[in-house]
């Protein structure tokens, strides 16, 4: 698995560890995303997305009173290059800050 991190920018609002740092498909993704306590904090999306396949989560947060670790998990995801983004939305379902990572599953060489 190979994983590139974006950064979310200075005085980061959210940000995402997905793990294992080595899988072949299935694949089972943990994804954390840290999130900066903010009264205005409403949810938090997870969405993994490679050509082929997506997958999305959402949670609504309490603002300031959210946990500050939210965690996901996407089960058996098949080999591609995947672009998991987590968003932090805002009230309305605006978009408040988002952090990203690419992620390689690699096909597992079995036959069916």
């Amino acid at each position: 698995m190979v994983i590139t991190t974006l950064p979310a920018g200075a005085g980061e609002r959210i940000s995402v560890k997905v793990s294992p740092a080595v899988a072949f498909a299935p694949a089972n993704l943990v994804v954390r995303a840290m999130i900066e306590a903010d009264q205005d904090n409403r949810a938090v999306e997870i969405v993994a997305e490679s050509a082929d396949f997506y997958r999305s989560s959402q949670i609504e947060l309490e603002g300031d009173k959210a946990p500050r670790t939210s965690t996901f998990e996407f089960r058996s995801l098949p080999p591609g290059t995947y672009e998991v983004r987590a968003m932090l939305l805002g009230a309305g379902g605006a978009q408040r800050a988002f952090a990203r990572q690419t992620i390689n599953v690699i096909a597992s060489g079995a036959g069916h």
